[in-house]
């Protein structure tokens, strides 16, 4: 028998969600769940979400997308599949299941083609809506909708151009072979979707920028160029635009041949609202922002931004990076923390953890890995819970520039020697965030799933998946049921309790 998991927790905020809708869960990216994950018993593996590497015995360079789930448990899968697209690229389909028995429901075929791209495969991360649509990204910078979601076989009901539909029927070679999705995609509570694409030439009249797609299939976009009021750049690949709490501002990331810059815009009408440069905390000198990490910006329970880069100088820092951090207005800079790279943080509210003392709303929850070989790094590659807004320390690495202070950590479980007291990578970018138990649901370079207590900061459960593998930071996600979803080797997971 299937059981669900019910809990009487308040959950005072829209931050924590039921439904799993984008990266990190919700708009802001905070990877809170209201939803208890399922006691670790048994890890079912589900399906291939790379057809091509899953099982691979080497480092697998690419970037998947989560599954994104309904408040009905239907899961639909984002897969890259063994077809060639014309530029020789694997192609991309979404599988839909029922998220109780795991059983396929259909497969709905996309004609999307990646962006050229020079060293990580970038993910394809589709979404669900605020109204319960789901949006999978097509050819030629369109989307594709699923307006019933939940139906016994569903089926996309329309292909939407933010830049016209008439437009790209008109001209659909030119758009399809310059034209590229090549974020994932966001909604906010009134079906409006947000998404980066690339232009990579031709003659359609689009710049590379952001794109807005109304719950009524209007569409409106600004170039990165518009929104940092200067050169022409690209919104780096795999990183997600952001809403603000009241999502009533967009924020997202470009990049350029100069320099990196985060930016607002209005999520309604996307006129440019302001815009910081992303410097290193620790040189003053630009921060390097790369298309090969999947890091997003996330935004707080207090409307504060945070975005992970690495150093301006590479191994300096141990290739660790910075998580910079801005206020809603990105007009003042506030403190660090000492690990950024290829990482979407998760919010914790601070009364889930127990031992915390400190004036925060909230803490940070970062990969900490401190990567053997790589500068000074020694391989003691951690976990923590950084304080954004009270407490602060001098930056373990370098040992002068100031950071967030850590209030909680945990060193990796498996031996990864030499040296002797190297472990094995944390494999995470938005980790799901337990708030009925505490917890958070944490991935393993090592083949394991865990979950870290925030109550006892020990591992109070952990279950095999597959590996050890060199591989990309994944997403973990917490169904409507309490199942945890987890990507190991190429392989999608649901593990739970029966």
């Amino acid at each position: 028998m299937h059981f669900i998991i019910s809990t009487t927790i308040a959950c005072t905020s829209f931050l924590c969600g039921r439904t799993w809708s984008t990266v990190g869960g919700n708009p802001q990216h905070s990877g809170i769940s209201a939803i208890a994950a399922q006691d670790y018993v048994i890890a079912r593996q589900v399906t291939a979400v790379d057809q091509n590497l899953a099982g691979s015995t080497r480092d697998i360079l690419a970037h998947y997308g989560a599954p994104m789930i309904t408040a009905a448990n239907t899961v639909f899968i984002p897969v890259r599949t063994t077809t060639l697209d014309p530029n020789g690229d694997r192609m991309f389909q979404v599988e839909v299941r029922d998220g109780s028995t795991l059983a396929l429901k259909t497969i709905l075929a996309s004609d999307y083609r990646q962006p050229v791209y020079n060293g990580w495969v970038p993910s394809y991360s589709p979404a669900l809506s605020g109204r319960n649509v789901y949006y999978f990204p097509g050819s030629g910078g369109t989307v594709y909708a699923v307006t019933e979601p939940d139906a016994p076989v569903p089926v996309v009901s329309k292909q939407i151009a933010f830049f016209g539909n008439d437009n790209y029927n008109r001209d659909k070679a030119d758009y399809d072979a310059n034209v590229m999705i090549s974020t994932p995609i966001v909604s906010d509570r009134e079906g409006d979707i947000f998404f980066g694409f690339t232009v990579q030439g031709g003659s359609t009249g689009l710049q590379s920028g952001v794109a807005r797609i109304g719950a009524d299939g209007s569409g409106s976009w600004v170039s990165a160029q518009a929104a940092i009021g200067g050169a022409p750049g690209t919104v780096p690949f795999n990183s997600v635009p952001v809403l603000s709490n009241l999502e009533q501002t967009l924020y997202f990331a470009v990049s350029n041949s100069s320099a990196g810059y985060l930016v607002s815009v209005n999520a309604a009408t996307l006129a440019p609202l302001n815009s910081t440069r992303l410097l290193d905390p620790a040189t003053g000198d630009l921060a390097l922002v790369t298309s090969d990490s999947s890091a997003s910006p996330v935004v707080g329970l207090d409307g504060d931004v945070y975005y992970g880069v690495l150093e301006s100088n590479i191994p300096a820092h141990n290739e660790r990076g910075w998580l910079l951090h801005f206020d809603a207005s990105l007009k003042t800079v506030k403190t660090p923390g000492a690990f950024g790279w290829d990482d979407t943080p998760s919010i914790v509210p601070s009364d889930l953890v127990p031992s915390y003392q400190g004036t925060s709303k909230y803490l940070v929850l970062t990969k900490y890995n401190n990567y053997k070989n790589t500068g000074t790094g020694d391989g003691r590659n951690k976990i923590a819970l950084l304080d954004p807004n009270n407490q602060t320390e001098l930056d373990p690495v370098n040992g002068h520039t100031t950071v967030m202070n850590e209030v909680l950590t945990i060193l990796g479980v498996t031996p990864d020697g030499p040296p002797a007291s190297a472990v094995r990578e944390w494999c995470i970018n938005s980790a799901a965030v337990d708030r009925v138990t505490k917890s958070a649901i944490v991935n393993s370079e090592d083949g394991h799933l865990y979950r870290w207590d925030f109550t006892t900061n020990t591992f109070s459960q952990s279950i095999g998946l597959h590996g050890p593998l060199g591989e990309a930071y994944t997403p973990t996600v917490i169904g409507v049921d309490g199942t945890s979803w987890a990507i190991n080797d190429g392989y999608l997971y649901a593990i739970t309790n029966h």
